[in-house]
This record gives C-alpha cells, structure tokens and sequence, in this order.
C-alpha cells in the first residue's frame, strides 16, 4: 500500500484541487453553490490526478526516463510493481474519475442535455489528457506540450467548468482570468519540474520547454508564470467592481512568491529546484483560497 500511495504523488493533489475551489468559490459569490457538486468535483479531480500520476509513472517508466531522475523515486523504473500492474492502476483509475465525473454532470445538468453533452466530452478529454502525458507514441510531455494542457487543464477548464457546474451561464469571459491565473501558476509548478529534469529528459529523448530555451530563459518564463497572475487578478477584481482592502489580500503572496523566484534564481543545480516544487503547488493552492474566500464578502 505504501508504494501506491508514493506513487500516487500526494504533494501534486493540493495543486489539482485549487481551480475547482476558485471556481466553486467565485460561483457562491454569485449566489450559487451545490455541496453535492463541490464534493463530486474535489472527488473527480483528485482521481484525475492519481490517474496522471499513475499514467506518468508508467510511461516514463516503461521508456526509461526515470533511470536516472532526481527527486521523488517512480516505483515502475525502480521495479517494485511490474508495468502491467500500473497499467491496471491506470485502468482503475480511469474508471473512477469517469464514474464521479459522470456522476457530477447528472447532478449538474440532469435538466440540461446540451451542458451533459459538453461536459461529457470534457470528462473524455480530462481522462485522455492524464494519460496521454507520457503514454503512447504521440505523448504530448515529451513534444514540449506539457505546459498548454496545464494551463489548459488545470487553469481554464477547471475553473471554469467547475464555474459553469453551479450557474449554467456558459462562457463567461470574466472567470477566464482567474482561470488563466491558475493555469500560469499550474504551468510553473511543471516548469519547475521540467527544469529539474532538463540533463536526464535530455538523455531519455523528452522534449520540454526548459530543453528548447535553456535553464537561465526558463528561469525567467518561471518568474513570467508566477507574477501575471497576480496582474490578471488585479484585472478582473477592477472589471468586477471588487477593490475593497479585504478583495487584495491576495497581494500578499507577493512577498513569498518573490522569496521563491529569488531562491530559483539563485540555482546553479537543477536537482535544487526540487524542493521548490511543494512550495508553488501550496502557493496555488493558497492563491485559490485566499482570493475565492475574499470574494465572497
């Protein structure tokens, strides 16, 4: 059990969950809420990322990509579950966040076809998205692709799809800033990653983004990533009429966003960044909360 739950790479899950609680929180500031949507979405999104996490370890690991990766150990390169037994992980775990999200969209729409159908289709792209990372011939991770299905995945569709779960509103081209705030800081928390692993993804053949601009531009896309989404915040709180003193609190985490970037910058060693990671996925999180809870008073 232990090596599952290792894999299962729990300091990745508070990073998942933040675009779905923005998106729930900014959806009960506009008088709209459903505890059995907010849970059946934590539940959904949670196995969506122990899928990909599974998934990732199965694909790097079957390539021989995580030989020699510093950081976090992958049971599938290190031989304690067979290949076959992770695929059988990715199978379950398929199964399972496409029960919930299923699930989640009858409670959602039951009396709405045309968001089921949408919505349908989006949970089919949420379970070939987690596993098409690094699994099959044409995985986007290693075509240096990784960070648009982030920003993507979990910035625009979680935050607004879950947005759009409680108000049926469709595309409300405001939500898309907070949206693409989680999406930029989501993108860091890989970038990040990516930047950790650029000699040994060299090696194993897998393209990102670090690899194509060097370490020090990649350091300077990181410090990109992590400071527009403060200024896309600030945008929408502007459009919205929501400039109180207790609506900028999230400016706060200015000051340790950058105690980061100059940690980052001070790096010489990519194998460093490692314990930086936690550090931008517990910022996302923490940006979710803070501005969503401000929100809604």
């Amino acid at each position: 059990m232990k090596k599952w739950i290792h894999a299962a790479r729990l300091r990745t899950l508070p990073l998942s969950v933040s675009g779905i609680i923005l998106g729930s929180l900014i959806a009960l500031s506009d008088s709209h809420w459903n505890w059995s949507i907010f849970i059946l979405a934590l539940l959904t999104t949670l196995f969506l990322q122990i899928l990909s996490n599974y998934a990732n370890d199965y694909g790097d690991g079957i390539r021989g990509t995580d030989t020699y990766r510093t950081g976090e150990r992958r049971i599938v390169a290190s031989g304690e579950v067979t290949p076959v037994q992770m695929k059988t992980a990715v199978l379950i775990f398929s199964l399972l966040s496409t029960f919930t999200a299923l699930l989640l969209v009858y409670v959602a729409f039951k009396e709405n076809f045309l968001y089921a159908v949408l919505f349908v289709f989006l949970t089919i792209a949420c379970v070939w998205a987690a596993i098409k990372y690094t699994v099959g011939k044409n995985a986007y991770g290693y075509a240096a692709m990784g960070d648009v299905f982030v920003f993507l995945f979990f910035g625009i569709i979680s935050v607004w799809g879950s947005y759009t779960l409680y108000s049926h509103q469709g595309l409300n081209l405001l939500i898309l800033l907070p949206a693409a705030a989680i999406g930029l800081l989501s993108a860091a928390v890989l970038n990040l990653n990516n930047m950790r692993d650029m000699n040994t993804d060299e090696i194993s053949g897998k393209l990102t983004v670090p690899l194509i601009i060097g370490f020090r531009k990649a350091k300077i896309y990181q410090a990109v990533l992590m400071i527009s989404p403060f200024l896309l915040t600030l945008i929408y709180l502007i459009l919205n009429n929501k400039t109180s003193w207790h609506h900028l609190l999230f400016l706060l985490l200015l000051i340790p966003t950058l105690v980061m970037l100059k940690s980052m910058f001070s790096v010489k060693e990519q194998s460093q960044l490692d314990k930086e990671l936690k550090k931008v996925a517990l910022l996302t999180l923490a940006f979710s909360l803070i501005l969503g809870i401000s929100i809604n008073f």
